[in-house]
């Protein structure tokens, strides 16, 4: 195991981090214990203590049992934006004994209909302006679909008159639906429910975010209690957060980065976190501003779009303590203009869904550029050549491997998958990652390229066969071939190789496709650049 890291390791703290026997839940019982009165989650001004998102959780959770009939290990959709309705029904589903299948909020009604059907949910939380999106696949459960969902309007949680302006999203008033199996999250908490026993422990399926390979469907990543603890954890200690730490979550909670930095490490620490469902860069530094925010973690992307702001100085951000993020490497200039502006770093960290988050991350005392960081506690992390699996010298490039206790347990009723995704050195079970990177004279990791044909845009990750196989769909399609293209902003963007169909040549525009893919997938996924060829 390459211990070179070790003399650059965050000071005064130690190697090995031990990790909570219990379910997640014990941690919101915990901090609603020590402050029950103290704000958990903002949302435009309106708090929700710890005491309250105990109380809502639990009332969510006997819901879930006593009239969706969700029973222990069941799988539940959690499909919306940031929001405390998000927060509280990811604990609410793990109060029943149940595990949390969060969605991409962009995604559409023939990419739901995979994940309800792979996962076997017969439940799902929606919110109100995406329940169009799931209402088809409400239906019997024999026939893979939903019995019950749960329909959230955000502006049940603007209790206060907002100091920043939200969305027309969040303020639109509750809409009346009427459907069989359909229940308005007011009316959900009004009944004021039980839940019974708290009975799932460390090793059990905790949640199930789903990532994409080159095959093109979603595989659900099998997370427990245990491997989700350990990057909760783990980044509270990394980052020295304290229960007097203010965390704005702007990244999507369905994302295993800001599910953990945003969320489930600030609920274990006892902070505060203040929820934003979309990126705004003015919003955000307002919210900075008037919270005092003292930790935040981003994207690239996002710190681009802050940075360029005109109208930045106006805002004291004098309380910020700490950046960090990953998805895709800082820029060197833009990591120049935070230093210049706040003094401080961007300390960048590199991890997957099959590893809950951070597997590496760079000591915030010493962090080095574009770099992926070192191995975080009890973590052994080797690069490998890819054919022959030997280990490689430091220096050579070769693929990430990692063992540790963040790991999933496997693909979702994928056993093939999951058999090529590991393999075994010296008796351990190592995730290959596919990614290319190499170790530097002083232990630290960087990428070099990626193995798999995985394009990277804002930090989203686009398959090129899942958008292959949409794209198949239009009738003036004969061929097609998904590629990522650098793109300044993106960092990558999707560029599609098209041969027209019989007929179609000189009758179909590059913006033809463009426009019809942005209608048929989530706008991440879809070309931005269309190219006719031959």
């Amino acid at each position: 195991m390459n211990t070179l890291h070790h003399a650059h390791w965050p000071p005064g703290i130690p190697h090995h981090l031990s990790l909570p026997q219990t379910n997640l839940f014990y941690n919101a019982e915990v901090s609603a214990k020590r402050f029950p009165d103290k704000p958990f989650m903002i949302f435009y001004d309106t708090p929700v203590t710890f005491a309250e998102f105990v109380d809502e959780a639990e009332r969510i959770a006997a819901f879930l049992q006593q009239k969706c009939d969700v029973k222990a290990g069941d799988r539940v959709l959690l499909y919306m934006q940031n929001s405390p309705q998000w927060v509280l029904a990811y604990y609410g589903i793990l109060r029943a004994n149940a595990v949390v299948v969060p969605i991409n909020p962009m995604n559409l009604t023939d990419e739901l209909r995979h994940y309800v059907r792979d996962s076997g949910a017969t439940t799902a939380f929606v919110p109100q302006d995406l329940y169009p999106q799931l209402e088809p696949l409400i239906g019997d459960a024999a026939e893979q679909g939903l019995k019950h969902v749960i329909v959230a309007t955000y502006s049940d949680y603007l209790k206060r008159p907002p100091c920043i302006t939200p969305p027309d999203s969040v303020c639109a008033p509750q809409r009346a639906i009427q459907h069989s199996g359909v229940t308005a999250w007011r009316d959900m908490l009004a009944l004021g429910l039980v839940p019974g026993p708290l009975t799932r422990g460390p090793d059990d399926l905790a949640v199930m975010p789903y990532t994409s390979g080159t095959t093109g469907k979603p595989k659900g990543c099998m997370h427990t209690h245990r491997s989700v603890m350990s990057t909760a954890v783990g980044g509270c200690s990394w980052f020295a957060g304290s229960q007097d730490s203010t965390h704005l979550s702007v990244l999507p909670l369905f994302h295993v980065t800001g599910m953990q930095g945003g969320m489930n490490g600030p609920l274990y620490s006892g902070a505060t976190i203040v929820i934003l469902p979309r990126w705004d860069r003015d919003a955000a530094a307002q919210i900075m501003q008037r919270y005092g925010v003292s930790a935040w973690q981003s994207i690239s992307t996002m710190m681009v779009d802050f940075l360029s702001n005109p109208r930045l100085g106006e805002y004291d951000l004098s309380q910020l303590k700490g950046t960090r993020g990953g998805g895709a490497a800082m820029p060197a200039a833009i990591a120049r203009k935070l230093k210049t502006l706040t003094g401080l770093d961007y300390v960048e960290g590199y991890g997957m869904t099959e590893t809950i988050a951070g597997t590496h991350i760079n000591p915030p005392h010493r962090p080095k550029p574009q770099c992926l960081g070192i191995p975080v506690f009890d973590l052994d992390s080797r690069i490998i050549d890819p054919t022959t699996l030997q280990e490689l010298p430091r220096g050579e490039t070769g693929e990430i491997v990692v063992h540790g206790p963040q790991i999933m347990q496997g693909y979702w009723n994928d056993p093939q998958a999951t058999a090529q995704a590991f393999i075994e050195l010296d008796g351990k079970r190592f995730l290959r990652t596919g990614d290319l990177g190499h170790i530097d004279e002083e232990g630290y990791f960087f990428m070099t390229d990626r193995l798999k044909r995985m394009i990277n845009a804002s930090g989203y990750k686009v398959w090129p066969a899942e958008v292959e196989t949409m794209m198949y769909r239009h009738p003036g399609i004969h061929e097609v071939c998904v590629i990522g293209v650098r793109d300044e902003r993106r960092g990558e963007t999707v560029k599609a190789l098209v041969v027209p169909a019989a007929g179609y040549a000189g009758k179909l525009s590059e913006d033809d496709i463009v426009s019809w893919a942005h209608e048929q997938m989530a706008s991440y996924k879809a070309p931005r650049i269309v190219e006719f060829v031959t």
